[in-house]
């Protein structure tokens, strides 16, 4: 890449690193990010999905259309790192690499709207609050689909762990669904010298906790993988420790990477629940809240973004055999609509332990050329005229 680029992608990436802003909040980065599209020439689209972008490039006559995803949203946590470019907002930090996703983007979009090498449609697609707040599924209803009929869509995500020239591109499950549960225990609330007078829900609760983990070890296939963990419980006061309370409340996660598994673990967890309480004498209010489905790389598009990868970094550093994550991403909303393929750049080492979600990490810049590299591959590969 041109160093007088380079230096810019860079300067760029560590002046958003230091402003950082939550999902639904991105009006400084959304701002920044529709200037330099316009200033390249693209039509640009502004509040789809209330803060999300989308620049749109065409060249020559082909009549494909492709969307290309970066997200752009921090997370609510402090930073603790020492890097001149460290957040200056107390409580927000980059601690998953949006930052370095939104300006490779840019990069592609900078280069391709120069070269024009391709002849087909790109929407290079800025997405807010992937970290939880739905940004993907706000943009769908924005009529994202409508609006941008695409025939495939590709998404791009760091890797600490890997080199930074390194791309992992697999075949089918890649991340799990991501969904939240709660269950709320109602039983009668006494003094804690007479627990026979009422109905305790805390020992529901407990209960319910001790065999929960049973659901993946004796109800899954163990040839499939499956997560349900307990993340919170509320029961009681600490200023009140001889008062049996009314309720007990426990939420958490469960992570699939298939529908069938996603489904049997809505069901076994209300199940579980509903047969703890009627044991307790309690009753269980039981909710289960599909947030993300889980993101599976479809055969046609994976194969051409490993040939992508090969041409950008070289083929021996483009890994087809990658373990999936257990974390979710919403590009699954992409992805459940049209063919996708998700795609991991390496960040290097995990400097200092600093992994995804740390109050350490920062992107590596020295992934930027590579991960502008991959992405110019991509609407190469996929647009080639029709």
């Amino acid at each position: 890449m041109n160093e007088q680029v380079l230096s810019e992608l860079v300067a760029l990436r560590r002046d958003l690193h230091a402003h950082p802003e939550l999902g639904f909040e991105e009006e400084r980065t959304s701002a920044i990010v529709a200037q330099q599209l316009e200033v390249l020439g693209l039509e640009v689209t502004r509040g789809l999905g209330r803060t999300g972008v989308v620049g749109t490039l065409k060249a020559g006559d082909g009549r494909r259309a492709i969307a290309l995803r970066a997200d752009m949203d921090a997370l609510a946590m402090p930073e603790l790192g020492s890097q001149p470019w460290r957040s200056t907002i107390s409580g927000k930090m980059h601690a998953c690499g949006h930052d370095g996703h939104t300006v490779m983007l840019l990069g592609a979009a900078r280069e391709l709207a120069a070269s024009r090498d391709f002849s087909g449609t790109v929407h290079f697609v800025f997405q807010p609050a992937e970290e939880g707040r739905g940004g993907a599924k706000a943009m769908v209803a924005d009529g994202f689909f409508d609006r941008f009929p695409v025939d495939a869509a590709y998404g791009l995500h760091n890797m600490p762990g890997l080199a930074v020239d390194q791309i992992a591109v697999v075949k089918g499950p890649q991340l799990a669904s991501s969904d939240s549960w709660t269950v709320n225990f109602q039983g009668i609330g006494t003094h804690g010298a007479k627990p026979h007078l009422g109905r305790d829900p805390i020992a529901a609760m407990g209960q319910f906790l001790a065999g929960l983990h049973m659901i993946v070890a004796r109800e899954i296939d163990p040839l499939e993988s499956a997560v349900v963990s307990a993340c919170a419980v509320e029961a009681g006061n600490f200023a009140a420790l001889n008062v049996i309370p009314d309720v007990a409340k426990v939420g958490g996660t469960a992570r699939a990477y298939t529908p069938q598994i996603r489904d049997r673990l809505e069901a076994a967890i209300g199940r579980f629940a509903e047969g703890v309480a009627i044991a307790h004498g309690v009753t269980a209010e039981y909710r289960f809240n599909r947030r993300i489905p889980p993101v599976v790389n479809a055969a046609g598009p994976t194969e051409l973004a490993q040939a992508a990868a090969i041409r950008a970094v070289g083929s021996q550093n483009v890994l087809t055999d990658f373990p999936p994550s257990t974390a979710g991403d919403d590009f699954a909303e992409f992805g459940i609509r049209v063919p996708g393929c998700y795609a991991w750049l390496g960040n290097g080492p995990a400097k200092d332990g600093a992994l995804h979600h740390n109050s350490r990490y920062d992107f590596n810049d020295a992934a930027i050329p590579a991960g502008v590299r991959y992405w110019c591959e991509i609407v190469r590969g996929e647009l080639r005229g029709s």
